[in-house]
């Protein structure tokens, strides 16, 4: 089975977490980029107009995507990797889902947070792709995460 790790990442939290397990698996590394990078002052979640704030209050909006994962068809399992905000995935993961037909793919969503958890993100996520899709809910992997723990969790996650 071939795999592909895809992440979001803002403050390279969830990148070094993607990372981890893109190494674990000898899995392909895609980095989700916004067609516009977001600032400092756009990730600012105590201030209600901020970029992300807007986006995030608004569960249609799909920030664009700069890049694009050229052969997604290859791809058995995509671990679809990205930060909380506001206790869901960035809208920015809609936009990627939405992007291509993962019909017949596994999708295992995993999550870093400063202290939030999952609250209703597979419901949103899992609308956003077709639901001939082997969606697996979404671990949170904080914390001191290792190349030990990753492992772990990959091995009870039983994918084959």
């Amino acid at each position: 089975m071939k795999s592909l790790v895809a992440y979001f990442s803002c403050s390279g939290t969830t990148e070094k977490v993607a990372k981890l397990i893109a190494d674990t698996l000898h899995a392909d590394l895609y980095e989700i980029q916004p067609k516009e990078p977001y600032t400092s002052a756009d990730l600012n979640w105590m201030d209600s107009s901020s970029r992300s704030s807007v986006e995030m209050s608004n569960k249609s909006s799909r920030p664009a995507i700069g890049n694009k994962v050229e052969n997604m068809e290859a791809y058995d399992v995509v671990y679809l990797g990205f930060p909380i905000w506001w206790y869901i995935a960035p809208t920015i993961i809609n936009t990627f889902l939405e992007s291509y037909d993962f019909k017949g793919k596994t999708i295992v969503p995993f999550a870093t947070s400063g202290g939030s958890g999952a609250g209703k993100t597979d419901m949103y996520l899992h609308a956003s792709c077709s639901e001939e899709v082997n969606w697996k809910p979404t671990t949170m992997l904080n914390g001191n995460v290792t190349k030990e723990k990753i492992k772990k969790w990959l091995d009870n996650m039983h994918i084959s």
